[in-house]
């Protein structure tokens, strides 16, 4: 069982920076491999970022690379994903997820756990 609980988000201009954070617990929270999706209104949930179980390995959706960076530190057990040069496309509920294999994702049907999201508005 993991649990996940993301923070962070508010509003920003176009152009800025936020940093979403994910606190994981659970037996298995430090090796499993992590996710970032996002969902905006009247879209459907889309892959943001992923990470392996060590945050050797990271993979990125094309709308992002180069302007956000996801890590994690198995150490205290956080995920972040580190959002620059904003964009009002990037406004969407971001959600944390995790599966319990330490193998990065971009499918969501491979997560196990999700968290409830946390709400990134950037204003133009």
């Amino acid at each position: 069982q993991v649990q996940l609980v993301e923070s962070g988000g508010g509003l920003v201009q176009a152009g800025g920076s936020l940093r979403l954070s994910c606190a994981a617990s659970g037996r298995t929270a430090s090796s499993s491999a992590m996710g970032w999706f996002r969902q905006a209104p009247g879209k459907e949930r889309e892959f943001v970022a992923t990470i392996n179980f060590s945050g050797g390995t990271t993979y990125y959706a094309d709308t992002v690379k180069g302007r956000f960076t996801i890590s994690r530190d198995n150490a205290k057990n956080t995920v972040y994903l580190q959002m620059n040069s904003l964009k009002p496309e990037d406004t969407a509920l971001y959600y944390c997820a995790a599966r319990e294999m330490s193998y990065m994702s971009f499918e969501e049907g491979k997560y196990d756990y999700w968290g409830q999201g946390t709400q990134v508005t950037v204003s133009s």
